[in-house]
């Protein structure tokens, strides 16, 4: 296997995330009816209470508290802190949603070179953080090498380069 320095593990995408949470009923309905994700099929060998759900190209996974009365419960909400974030359509309809939800967010602006990515964070009911974002907006500038256009850009390469390339088949051509 050729070594590459750019990519020394040979990673092809993330899989997913595991959070601990103190109700894997409760997380489950949130991550279910608030951010569209579909629970999947676990593992029968795993001997304790979770749950496994998959949307926008990740997974996450619920792992039961062991001793879900001790878990902190975080109520400021911290742009700053470890979250996980999702791209979306439109910032003001999630605004709506969010609020129709009985959610409390906080939102954030970015600005680098007169490009704008409003944000918005709110918790899991474990606290932990989510981001909502119009991120797309931002390019993507390695510090060294070429400039990539956006996230979704760089997820749209990545797929058509993994791509099987389409067959040309040739039918006969019949006259009627």
């Amino acid at each position: 296997m050729k070594e590459n320095k750019d990519n020394p593990l040979h990673l092809s995408s993330l899989n997913h995330i595991s959070l601990v949470c103190k109700s894997v009923d409760e997380s489950t309905d949130f991550y279910q009816n608030v951010l569209g994700f579909v629970p999947v099929r676990r593992p029968g060998s795993l001997k304790f209470d979770g749950a496994w759900l998959f949307g926008h190209g990740i997974g996450i996974h619920l792992l039961q508290s062991e001793d879900p009365q001790n878990m902190p419960k975080k109520t400021v909400i911290n742009p700053k802190d470890n979250h996980i974030s999702f791209q979306c359509e439109s910032m003001g309809m999630v605004e709506k949603k969010l609020t129709e939800m009985g959610i409390d967010w906080v939102r954030q602006r970015v600005e680098e070179g007169g490009i704008y990515v409003d944000q918005l964070f709110f918790h899991d009911p474990d606290g932990f953080m989510i981001e909502i974002c119009n991120c797309d907006n931002m390019p993507i500038v390695p510090l060294a090498g070429e400039m990539v256009r956006s996230c979704s850009r760089i997820n749209l390469q990545m797929v058509v380069q993994q791509q099987p390339q389409p067959q040309q088949i040739h039918a006969p051509v019949v006259q009627p």
